[in-house]
């Protein structure tokens, strides 16, 4: 059960999705690689079933049934799954971009602070074992998944900030429910690697230029590429050849572009190119992606 909404969430502000599985048969563009990644914006996860390992901020943690992850924005995370027949992995996500939403809770000043707190803080634990079976919680993802496909594009901003300020009167109580000790607040301070990941996501669709990019961040090209692949186990070419192939893979799926205009619009403008890359990374060509795509619709 999957939506998919937003190409760049600062264009369509929410990612959702709700009981997405995978299984040790799911095709090659499903499994895990077992790199570190980040993105934009705040990313919950919540593991309904799954047996694994995630790791944030050099901690470890066991992927497990009720298992909570708070990935702030551009923070290194790093998820590696078990399939089996017996334990496939199953999970809901919530992905947003926060400046979008925040004025929304102005006017509860608890759940405001809270929701600050989960923005910007420095989680003493970024993963919690406290979902277990909410009730609540269930209902409302399930609400959420049943409405989305009867809104109108323009109703989504509302029922996005409708859904947001109800998830989080509902985590918010789930979080305080926990036996973690709380400790005093304090600002999260970012990875080299989460700035370097950060600039990349602004500029992915540019032609690489390295000395550009080490000018903006104040790091040598050595250190920056040799620091960039410690941290992420990629080259930065290769996580921009990724970063672009997972917007297509978006732009497929969420808009009628022509193959040519999607290959423009990630970047590279030969539109071959363009078709071998995808192939490369997907083991199909974007026509036939979006063709199985619509096939399952």
């Amino acid at each position: 059960m999957t939506y998919i909404l937003p190409t760049e969430l600062h264009k369509m502000p929410l990612y959702f999705v709700y009981r997405r599985t995978n299984t040790h048969t799911s095709t090659s563009s499903e499994k895990y690689r077992g790199t570190f990644h980040a993105h934009q914006g705040i990313e919950i996860l919540f593991v309904h079933q799954g047996k694994g390992t995630l790791i944030v901020d050099q901690k470890s943690y066991e992927l497990r049934a009720g298992l909570i992850g708070i990935f702030q924005p551009f923070q290194l995370h790093h998820i590696q799954v078990e399939l089996t027949d017996e334990t496939p992995f199953v999970r809901s996500i919530v992905h947003f971009e926060p400046s979008l939403f925040e004025a929304y809770f102005d006017k509860w000043p608890a759940m405001h602070a809270f929701f600050k707190h989960i923005h910007t803080s420095k989680l003493p634990h970024a993963c919690r074992y406290m979902m277990q079976e909410s009730i609540e919680l269930e209902q409302l993802f399930t609400t959420m998944y049943h409405h989305i496909p009867q809104l109108s594009k323009k109703d989504y901003f509302e029922e996005f900030s409708l859904f947001l300020v109800s998830f989080f009167r509902v985590f918010k109580s789930l979080w305080e429910q926990d036996d973690s000790p709380s400790e005093p607040s304090e600002t999260r301070q970012s990875h080299q690697a989460e700035r370097i990941l950060k600039w990349l996501d602004t500029h992915y669709k540019e032609p690489l230029r390295l000395e550009q990019m080490s000018a903006d961040l104040h790091l040598s090209p050595y250190h920056l590429s040799h620091l960039f692949k410690e941290c992420t186990g990629s080259s930065i070419t290769d996580y921009i050849a990724a970063r672009r192939m997972r917007e297509a893979m978006l732009l497929l799926s969420s808009s009628e572009q022509s193959i040519s205009q999607i290959g423009e619009e990630v970047g590279i403008t030969n539109s071959s190119y363009f078709c071998k890359l995808f192939k490369s990374h997907m083991g199909v060509t974007p026509h036939q992606f979006r063709k199985n795509l619509r096939a399952y619709r």
